[in-house]
């Protein structure tokens, strides 16, 4: 690593709605040698509305801000700057919130119990190039894995229920998977009602939890 870049101050912006810690981290951030508090959101519309501008380096938000899901604020804001390193830093640590946040863009995901000094490094590691995490979420990763295999050999949908579903857990509507798939709205409909067999939901975001839960999409 260059001498420019060590010494390069890393811009970090902040989404989280709860004043009295959104005002810790915002201390802590700005009081780090070498980190800049470059802005801070308390809801996903207004940082997607205004963050692209202030240029951040790494982006630390919480997944239970107002305004957007979880996943899909992370999804949004991976879309807006594809560039910029995303750590989610929750009380959240089940699987459908962990796995939706790391597969719609999130490279970090971290536990608010994590000590300041730790999160410190842990924004450090993302701007360098990797991918921090609490322990229980990477053993949460590394057993997802691990049954992955087992879960894909146990999936009896079809390939084509599979892109479906695949297409839903990103967020696509019917009308885009119909024509992402380049299959008519009435046949995806016919899909999902499949796949609602197959997993036993009742709702497209039932269905998506418990594919993921299952490892039958990423």
């Amino acid at each position: 690593m260059s001498a420019s870049k060590t010494a390069s101050v890393i811009r970090v912006a902040l989404i989280e709605d709860q004043k009295v810690t959104r005002n810790c981290l915002a201390a802590l951030i700005a009081g780090s040698p070498g980190m800049s508090l470059v802005g801070e959101y308390i809801s996903g519309h207004e940082a997607i509305a205004k963050m692209a501008p202030v240029c951040p380096d790494v982006i630390l938000t919480d997944l239970g801000v107002p305004g957007l899901s979880g996943a899909e604020l992370v999804k949004r804001l991976h879309e807006l700057m594809p560039k910029v390193p995303i750590i989610v830093l929750t009380i959240h640590n089940d699987e459908e919130n962990v796995f939706g946040a790391l597969c719609h863009g999130a490279l970090g995901y971290l536990l608010k119990d994590i000590e300041p000094s730790h999160l410190i490094a842990a924004i450090r590691e993302s701007h360098d190039g990797g991918s921090p995490m609490s322990p229980e979420i990477a053993r949460r990763a590394v057993l997802r894995i691990q049954r992955g295999g087992v879960a894909e050999a146990k999936n009896p949908m079809t390939v084509r229920e599979r892109e479906v579903l695949q297409l839903l857990a990103e967020g696509h509507s019917y009308k885009s998977c119909s024509v992402e798939l380049g299959i008519s709205i009435e046949t995806i409909r016919f899909h999902v009602r499949n796949i609602y067999l197959h997993l036993q939901a009742h709702s497209k975001g039932e269905a998506v939890g418990k594919a993921l839960r299952r490892g039958w999409v990423v």
